[in-house]
């Protein structure tokens, strides 16, 4: 095993992902033969390691990177996080939503309690529910049917030209239903907490991509992969069905911390990863965020700082608890309201409206989004504030912003970015070859650690052997 793990590492650091690939390295290169001693592993040989390695990955991973970073004297303090998209191997076009199976299932649903009663009314047969018919009724209600079709001994007939009765009409239908019934059940299973995923992998979730040929934002399947750089190796590799990276963050974290038994003391992370529950946990946890807030870009335009209908650009009372909005006029809190977030965190928010709206001549500025039910006229403003979100964002801003801040942040453009760059560009990898998460995790965690290994022969070549940040003008 050792042996063709370090051919097959050795193949990824060449660029050589396919197993096919890897099979012919191993009769043809010497480096490879070399490795493997003189045997020829046959692509299959490969595929059934790599399903081997699906529960082993995980602490081999942390071995590795603990002897390089002990050989680099690695001080692990600051953690660079980002994440990417990688298409998984599955038919784009053959994909399941779980908005449209659901609506589905409400709509066949809806019919069949008027099926059940033209049944009743035909056959005489008595169907006792409760106030929603389950797949067991209608299971019931089947073998009911067959029974009636064994005491009156009626024969089914099939194909061209045969005349059925009512009854084979009856439970063909039946038949039908309750088979949609258990497709719907059965992808709603598969979906789980996901709105979509693959018919040809289950595992896959139909993701938007910067890679999109016919440039119409079409969905493709895909894994996200989150990555954490230190010292621009990649210290630890997730992979998830979550479209956007803001609930990666803490599961990351504390999958790093349980294999490496360690936290970093800096967390760095681009504006993807911003939310208040983040804040609080890193908060919680002693460590310093270094996130961007998400209108850190657009707050820098002339067009976000003129605009007054924006509550950033109204004066803030904190006696009062209140706005003073372009007018002059109180946008006054009215009270509070808890909305709880996909992962189960609660956020609690502060209700402001306007005391008065009417006859001010600049609504229609500060006013926004189209209402077709409640004229202009009759609409006042108002907006939610969560003040815990806005306190955390604000403490962070003035990190962000200063010089260590700045260092940290042009160091992840640099090495979170660039750690994607290698895999991407030099690696020659923008689709998993295996299917499941399993095979696309140990993919991932091997393409991590061919980074991990041409980085440490590039700086040891260049002399760079000790560095661990890129100095601000270097980067520019």
């Amino acid at each position: 095993e050792c042996k063709l793990f370090a051919a097959m590492l050795y193949c990824f650091v060449l660029g050589k992902a396919s197993l096919r690939e890897i099979e012919t390295a191993c009769s043809t290169d010497l480096r490879v033969i070399y490795l493997t001693g003189q045997v020829n592993p046959s692509a299959s040989s490969f595929s059934r390691f790599i399903t081997s390695l699906i529960p082993k990955i995980s602490t081999i991973f942390p071995e590795i990177m603990k002897a390089i970073f002990r050989s680099c004297s690695v001080p692990m303090n600051t953690l660079f996080l980002d994440g990417s998209k990688f298409e998984a191997n599955a038919n784009k076009y053959k994909f399941v939503w779980k908005k449209a199976v659901t609506k589905n299932l409400q709509k066949l649903l809806e019919k069949i309690p008027a099926f059940i009663e033209q049944i009743e009314e035909d056959f005489g047969i008595q169907v006792i529910h409760g106030n929603e018919i389950q797949l067991y009724h209608l299971k019931r209600l089947h073998r009911k049917l067959k029974r009636l079709q064994q005491q009156e001994n009626i024969t089914f007939v099939h194909g061209i030209g045969k005349r059925k009765t009512p009854l084979q009409r009856t439970l063909e239908t039946l038949d039908e239903y309750i088979r949609r019934i258990k497709d719907y059940i059965y992808k709603l299973h598969v979906c789980g907490k996901r709105n979509s995923f693959a018919k040809t992998e289950q595992d896959a979730t139909f993701m938007r991509m910067k890679e999109d040929a016919m440039r119409n934002g079409q969905l493709k399947p895909a894994y996200n992969i989150q990555y954490g750089i230190d010292a621009e190796y990649v210290v630890w590799v997730t992979e998830g069905p979550q479209p956007t990276d803001t609930t990666t963050l803490i599961p990351f974290l504390q999958e790093f911390e349980r294999y490496f038994h360690t936290s970093y003391a800096n967390v760095i992370a681009d504006a993807g990863y911003e939310s208040e529950e983040n804040y609080l946990y890193l908060e919680a946890q002693g460590q310093t965020a270094y996130i961007k807030p998400n209108n850190y870009e657009i707050s820098k335009q002339r067009k976000y700082k003129k605009d007054i209908g924006r509550r950033e650009n109204m004066a803030y009372r904190a006696e009062e608890d209140c706005y003073i909005c372009a007018k002059g006029k109180k946008i006054a809190a009215i009270g509070e309201r808890k909305s709880k977030t996909r992962t189960g965190y609660v956020v609690q928010k502060t209700q402001y409206a306007c005391e008065d709206c009417s006859g001010c001549a600049l609504k229609a500025q500060c006013i926004r989004g189209n209402n077709s039910k409640i004229p202009l006229e009759e609409r006042s403003k108002h907006f939610e504030v969560s003040k815990t979100f806005q306190q955390k964002r604000a403490e962070d801003m003035e990190r962000i912003t200063s010089p260590k801040g700045i260092e940290l942040r042009v160091n992840r453009s640099i090495q979170s970015e660039g750690a994607f760059a290698d895999v991407k560009e030099d690696l020659h990898f923008r689709r998993f070859l295996g299917h499941g998460n399993g095979n696309a995790l140990v993919e991932s965690m091997l393409l991590g650690m061919a980074h991990n290994i041409n980085k440490l022969h590039h700086k040891i070549q260049s002399g760079r052997y000790g560095q661990y940040l890129f100095p601000i003008n270097s980067a520019a």
